[in-house]
């Protein structure tokens, strides 16, 4: 079930616009415990929602890593996002109107910030494990490198500390494709829909690369499918109606534009002094086909938190083996959430 908590100031953001009116959507599953001993905090990522077990299929199950059953799990939904936190359909108070693309700026760091006012609301302090998955890690970084000691274990998959060239070319790729249609920027909460289900087209072939795309998407052997019919550019089209179905092209692009700001050493004197900052008990998952946080960068962000362990799932589904490989992963975050540091 949903929740909403209504932040009763106005949010100052890390880039100076100022959001007067934050309400924050938020999911909780299980129990808090007598002691608050048991709360893992999720980040979600790009197109998600606070509904964990909605959008990361057998996660939020008994036996598996985010049992409901020990755990009090709660995910809250970014700033910028569709699904119930402030966004670029939200009411602007200035005007009345919703902002779509005047919605302001917001950072990595503003979504963290507004992750800590959620949970001083919900009275929680110190947190068993904070996890974090793609924007979902970026999210997770920048709030453990602001509040280092509030976090017992730290989960970060496929992601990284910085918005690498790479990643900020493939979203500025599908930002282009937004803009190209001739409906973005017109007041409307179905602008654009054609340049976003192109821009999805686009983020897909990243997020499954060859492999994935080989794997399942292959023509009936002996097929001779007519120009754009084979089931590879089928796919493609159904990828992106399915988004325009559920999302927003102004809240795709606010949430690309978040992405590129991201870099935990900011201020911070750099990436490496702010990951040698984190004294959480940390475990850094890396995919092993994933073409937007490699295997290499997954490894070398390990070896920069200190004591950090690192582990790989073997997958030929790419960035969204995260998604796919529950087996794999939940075997290798089970015993590493459930097991009490001495």
């Amino acid at each position: 079930m949903m929740h909403t908590y209504r932040h009763s100031a106005p949010f100052e953001l890390e880039n100076g616009g100022v959001l007067q009116d934050l309400t924050i959507a938020y999911h909780t599953y299980g129990t808090l415990n007598a002691d608050a001993s048991n709360v893992v905090w999720v980040c979600h990522a790009l197109t998600a929602n606070s509904d964990v077990a909605d959008w990361w299929p057998h996660t939020v199950e008994a036996g598996c890593f985010l049992d409901p059953d020990k755990w009090f799990v709660v995910c809250a939904n970014i700033i910028g996002s569709h699904y119930g936190t402030t966004g670029p359909l939200s009411i602007n108070p200035a005007t009345g109107e919703p902002y779509y693309a005047d919605f302001p700026l917001v950072s990595i760091r503003d979504m963290a910030r507004a992750h800590s006012l959620l949970a001083a609301a919900l009275g929680i302090g110190r947190m068993h494990a904070l996890v974090g998955s793609s924007v979902g890690g970026f999210q997770a970084l920048e709030w453990i490198a602001e509040e280092p000691a509030r976090f017992d274990k730290l989960v970060l998959i496929a992601t990284d500390a910085k918005a690498s060239p790479w990643t900020i070319a493939i979203d500025e790729t599908q930002r282009m494709a937004i803009r190209a249609d001739a409906g973005y920027g017109q007041r409307r909460a179905d602008a654009a829909l054609d340049g976003m289900a192109a821009a999805r087209a686009i983020g897909l072939l990243s997020y499954r690369g060859p492999g994935g795309y080989n794997r399942s998407q292959a023509d009936a052997p002996g097929a001779a499918p007519a120009p754009g019919e084979h089931r590879a550019c089928s796919y493609q089209r159904y990828q992106g109606e399915k988004l325009c179905r559920r999302f927003n092209a102004y809240s795709y692009v606010s949430i690309l534009n978040s992405f590129d700001t991201h870099d935990i050493g900011r201020g911070r004197g750099g990436v490496e002094a702010a990951l040698a900052s984190i004294k959480a008990e940390t475990i850094v998952t890396g995919i092993s086909s994933d073409i937007i946080f490699t295997p290499a960068e997954m490894r070398l962000l390990a070896d920069r938190i200190p004591g950090a362990v690192y582990a790989e799932i073997d997958s030929d589904f790419g960035h969204d083996g995260f998604l796919v490989e529950h087996a794999r992963l939940n075997a290798i975050l089970k015993p590493f959430i459930e097991k009490i540091r001495q």
